[in-house]
């Protein structure tokens, strides 16, 4: 009897989803559970149906990528996590055994969840390990940087960020000259796109 591989998928793009719960559904050891938009709705269902591996992306609306991982890994250990992100840089590896850009095609990811079920291997493919690499849990942003990031991407000026949180604007430039060193950014765009991979913008 073939060992079915039971399967969670979540990202916050319905089509990619449907796309990708078709596509697996079709081998004959995957079995989809469920696949999902919300993380929240994913911490909920597995605590009844739990699988050997969760496909996930990190950007995601309402709980980043990473603080889903890490519930789920404290929650549930046994459970395979497979992250799929059109992001090459991977701040860290903790708590996953998998990580391969979206972009992979259909032979290698199925090759790639059989062997981190069936073989415990770890898998870590596109991975751009230079050092616009950033692990995240040695990165401090302190709360004030984290609020100034929030404003910028609200699209406030240097001006208007100084007025709301009542400090200069020499503080904020001095906030966001420190921002952008520890993000390893070089331009407002590249600050936004890093921070909601990091879930300081949602």
């Amino acid at each position: 009897m073939i060992r079915k591989i039971k399967i969670v998928i979540i990202d916050d793009h319905q089509m990619f989803l449907d796309g990708m719960a078709s596509l697996l559904s079709n081998q004959e050891n995957f079995e989809i559970l469920f696949a999902e938009t919300k993380a929240k709705e994913v911490l909920i269902k597995i605590k009844d149906t739990i699988p050997d591996i969760i496909i996930t992306d990190i950007s995601m609306p309402e709980m980043n990528g990473l603080e889903f991982i890490k519930i789920v890994k404290n929650q549930f250990p046994e459970i395979k996590i497979l992250v799929l992100s059109m992001f090459k840089n991977m701040q860290s590896f903790k708590d996953i055994d998998g990580f391969l850009l979206k972009e992979t095609d259909k032979e290698e990811l199925i090759k790639v969840i059989n062997g981190i079920v069936l073989h415990n291997e770890k898998y870590f493919a596109g991975v751009d390990n230079n050092e616009n690499t950033i692990d995240f849990n040695k990165t401090i942003v302190s709360n004030r940087e984290k609020e100034i990031i929030q404003l910028i991407a609200q699209e406030y000026t240097t001006d208007e960020i100084a007025e709301k949180l009542i400090i200069s604007k020499h503080t904020i430039e001095a906030h966001r000259k420190n921002i952008f060193y520890k993000l390893q950014v070089k331009n407002i765009a590249g600050l936004i796109k890093k921070a909601i991979y990091l879930g300081v913008v949602k």
